[in-house]
């Protein structure tokens, strides 16, 4: 039994200035624009600088959480980042966020799970928050794929771009009618070399070779991805709805991993939902791993399309092979 109920507070989120779009991507690689649009539903996506990193994006997402919340910046007692692609192997780039904000002494650290990281430290956050350990729980899916892209593999380089999201994950009150329902995660570690990143760790540390056969960058096998992205998203999304004695009808937004379009459509055909009820920014964005959920909910918020006491569906899939879900009550 949980002592507590758990809440998302707020959300925040942050791209970098910097936009590349299709006709941008045509002049570097083999592609067109159409032949983009008609794959991946993706036109534009932001890009970080040189000088910016993971850690930038993500204080400034969290900067916009705390301060579309109530919640004060001392009340904050645990810092939660889903990335992949930190500023450093270590220090964590949660604490390197602690730092920038000011938040002394307040524990932090990264998970890796991928583009589902932000699903796996919401799952985290609620389980703090629910048996009393943790009061307001700062959780933030950043990543900046940009910088792991191969520029040579036309498949994989026009997905991707930078950004970060974060919510702060809260206790609820018993008046309050904002509540975190129930969580799903799960992974197959037998698929992992279908989405991965072969060097730079202790596997293949980096060396000329690694560097000169493009291992440190994004390796991924579309059409194998793509099948069971639908079918493990569709799976936890249904699980979770049974668990609760709810239909797909009872749900007000399907907030997806933005990773490509078709796979959108293709979870929401599945699921009988119709396109409407889908919160979708990938034109914008492309694929930003973590922070593509959180990113697309507090956009939907801002344009007043969720609002209070809605009823939410986040579900992703990502490197592991990983994915799950979270619904709530927003």
């Amino acid at each position: 039994m949980s002592l507590y109920r758990a809440k998302l507070s707020s959300f925040g989120s942050h791209a970098p200035a910097k936009i590349v779009n299709n006709f941008d991507l045509e002049k570097i690689v083999d592609t067109t624009d159409e032949w983009i649009r008609t794959r991946t539903g993706m036109f534009e996506r932001h890009h970080c600088s040189e000088t910016e990193a993971a850690s930038d994006l993500a204080y400034q997402a969290a900067l916009n959480a705390i301060q579309a919340s109530q919640v004060r910046f001392k009340e904050i007692d645990l810092i939660i980042a889903a990335t992949v692609t930190g500023d450093h192997a270590f220090p964590s780039t949660a604490c390197i966020v602690q730092h920038k904000l000011g938040l002394n002494h307040v524990p932090a650290f990264d998970i890796s799970a991928g583009c589902t990281g932000f699903v796996y430290a919401l799952d985290m956050a609620k389980q703090y928050v629910e048996n009393g350990t943790k009061n307001h729980v700062l959780v933030i899916g950043v990543d900046v794929l940009s910088k792991i892209t191969n520029w040579e593999d036309r498949n994989t380089c026009v997905l991707f771009g930078d950004g970060a999201g974060a919510t702060i994950v809260s206790r609820a009150e018993s008046s309050d009618i904002s509540h975190i329902m129930d969580t799903l995660i799960d992974a197959d570690g037998s698929m992992g070399d279908l989405l991965i990143q072969a060097a730079g760790g202790s596997r293949q540390p980096a060396s000329h070779e690694t560097v000169d056969q493009n291992l440190h960058t994004v390796y991924m096998e579309g059409n194998k991805i793509f099948k069971s992205a639908i079918r493990s998203m569709y799976a936890s999304t249904m699980e979770l709805l049974k668990r609760n004695k709810m239909t797909a009808e009872d749900v007000d937004w399907v907030i997806p991993h933005q990773a490509n379009l078709r796979i959108i459509e293709g979870l929401a055909s599945k699921l009988k939902v119709p396109m409407s009820k889908v919160i979708v920014n990938i034109e914008k964005y492309g694929n930003t791993s973590s922070a593509t959920i959180p990113l697309a909910a507090d956009e939907a918020i801002r344009n007043n399309k969720i609002r209070r006491g809605d009823i939410l569906m986040l579900t992703s899939f990502g490197a592991g092979l990983t994915w799950g879900s979270v619904l709530l009550r927003y």
